[in-house]
């Protein structure tokens, strides 16, 4: 999944010549390296500089999204992981402030699966095994899109599930 998420960034970013895969080892799959060979993979063949942004707090997902915005061709994945989708918002508002391409985890994937009525069955999340997607989605937004000055393939469009104008 990493890989593919670099290339669909790279896909509607075409200018991005540096990458984070964005995690926090205490919460992601692998303590984040579950992701990391694909995405890493994907990078080399894409001509892209891999970056690992391991974060554990909001300061710390500032300073890796501001370093990523310091100069163009900077882009972002935000790897699947809880600590990521609690911060969905603020990840999402520094990202346009500091205007960088990202590729996010969605967050509707638990919402879809068995844990959300298992945890309100009772279950304690912390006794619920470790599951990964094997299917994702693809939503783009278009105005956060235009926001940054780039232009969706029709490629992309096509094969959305949704896009948000």
């Amino acid at each position: 999944m990493g890989g593919k998420w670099l290339e669909l960034l790279k896909q509607i970013a075409p200018d991005v010549r540096r990458a984070a895969i964005m995690f926090n080892p205490d919460t992601a799959p692998g303590a984040g390296s579950y992701f990391s060979p694909s995405f890493n993979a994907a990078a080399q063949s894409l001509g892209v500089e891999p970056i690992t942004a391991a974060v554990r707090s909001d300061a710390d997902i500032e300073k890796a999204i501001t370093a990523l915005g310091r100069e163009s061709g900077g882009g972002l994945v935000v790897s699947a992981d809880g600590f990521m989708v609690v911060r969905r918002r603020s990840i999402i508002s520094v990202a346009a402030q500091n205007k960088v391409p990202a590729i996010f985890f969605t967050p509707a994937f638990p919402k879809e699966g068995p844990y959300v009525d298992r945890v309100l069955r009772g279950t304690k999340p912390g006794d619920l095994p470790v599951q990964v997607p094997v299917k994702f989605g693809l939503v783009i937004n278009l105005k956060t899109a235009k926001a940054l000055g780039l232009t969706v393939p029709d490629k992309l469009l096509v094969a959305a599930d949704e896009v948000i104008e």
